[in-house]
Parts: structure tokens; sequence; C-alpha cells
């Protein structure tokens, strides 16, 4: 994406509509976690203003309106009424300036997800379509240091994010980036069926029927042209949101 012209390409109105609506969604498939987590989307272009839920707002209450509009040159008072939570703002806050592609960032604790991120070996191995998706798109970050509260350890997350647009933070969950509130999102719930299925497999104790590497590779640049799927699936939950509690966009 050119970053010169997201100012221009952004909705602000859209923008917090679709990412109040991924809060609202990851509580609805059960991968929020009390009123912890946090989830991003960059303004401007260099990514240095950004939006972001306030601290410990239940992600089934989020409306476009409660978003914070942050700014990376004014910080925000951190103690005062509308501050965001301190990890948020210093991870978020560094992955936004330092990885200006990340234009959406998700993280939460997604039970198989986080399953996968506590065993020794996290890697996604590919053994179906799903798993072989984020095949060379997964970055690993496996030096847990309890909860990640300042800048050099979204610097860290950075580093070990590098070109990738997931990464599988070693004994803790997982952070999914993108360039719209959509992409981000679609990959966060396949990713979330991937672990599913290589945890499933793995239970079974038998050996795994892993894809080579070319298969693989294939089918992750197979996936592309299937990439127009994420918005049609965004949209169809937002219209399910709709039906069930319209307010959600006030």
């Amino acid at each position: 994406m050119n970053m010169a012209a997201c100012d221009a390409a952004v909705d602000p109105a859209l923008l917090r509509q679709d990412l109040a609506a991924a809060f609202r969604l990851c509580h609805r498939f059960g991968w929020s976690e009390s009123v912890g987590n946090h989830f991003s989307a960059a303004i401007s272009g260099d990514g240095r203003r950004f939006l972001l839920n306030r601290r410990w707002q239940h992600f089934a209450t989020i409306t476009p309106d409660d978003l914070l509009e942050l700014d990376l040159d004014a910080p925000p008072d951190m103690d005062g009424p509308d501050a965001p939570d301190r990890s948020a703002w210093a991870v978020h806050g560094v992955l936004h300036r330092d990885a200006p592609q990340a234009r959406v960032v998700l993280h939460c604790h997604s039970p198989y997800a986080t399953a996968l991120a506590c065993l020794e070996d996290p890697t996604l191995l590919p053994i179906d379509n799903n798993t072989a998706r984020f095949f060379g798109r997964i970055g690993y970050d496996l030096k847990f240091g309890g909860i990640s509260d300042t800048e050099d350890e979204g610097a860290h997350m950075v580093k070990a994010l590098g070109d990738k647009s997931v990464l599988v933070m070693g004994n803790h969950g997982v952070t999914v980036t993108g360039d719209t509130v959509a992409d981000a999102f679609e990959d966060l719930y396949f990713f979330e069926k991937a672990a599913q299925s290589l945890i499933l497999a793995r239970s079974t104790g038998q050996s795994l029927s892993v894809l080579s590497d070319d298969v693989a590779r294939n089918t992750a640049a197979g996936w592309q042209a299937y990439r127009g799927m994420g918005k049609r699936h965004f949209d169809y939950l937002k219209a399910v949101l709709d039906r069930e509690n319209p307010i959600w966009r006030s």
C-alpha cells in the first residue's frame, strides 16, 4: 500500500465502524477475554495517528464513537478517564510507527491460537488449505517476558514480525495485521481455524501428514485470488450485528 495516499484513502467514519464491528465479532466468536486485549487501526499514512480501544471497555459494548484517536506526537494522559491501556499504547503505538504497513493490528488470545503459542514448537505446519494459507506469512516471537507494556517490547515485536502479517507470540497469543479491518479479521478467523485443525490433529497422537513446501507455497499463493472473500464475509457479519443490535453503529 502507498503510505502517502493513506490519509486520503481512509474514510475515518467507516474505519471506526469496521473496527467497532471487529471488537463485537471477536466477542461473538468467543475470542474476547474479560475487558482486556486491543485492536487498532492507523488513520495517518505514517501510522502515527491511530484508533484504539480505551482501557478496560468490554469488546461487546464498543461503538465507533468509543474508539480513541491517538497521536504518537501528543501522548495521552495515561491516568485520565479516556486513557488507553498502557501496554496497548506501548505496543500498538510502536507497531504503527515502526511497521506502518500494518494498517490494522488485531491482538487477542483466541483459544486455539493461544494453545498453539504455548507449544514448545508453535510452528503452524501446513496440513490443509487453512494452515497452508499462512505459509511464509508468520513471524514467531518466543521470548515471552510478561505483560508487554514498554516500547522495548513493541520494538521486539516489530523485529519478530518483520515482513510478515501474522505474529505468533509464544506463551501468549496471536497478533494479526492487514491493510483493512476486513482483511485482518478474515486472517484472524482463518488463523484460529488453522490452529484448531493442527491442535486437533496433534491430539490424536498420530503422525501428521505435512504438505511439502512447494505444495504449501502454491496453496498460499492460490489463496491470493480469494482475498476478496474477506470483505464479503465481513459485510455479512456486520449485517448479522445489524439484525441483532443495530445500535452498535451509533
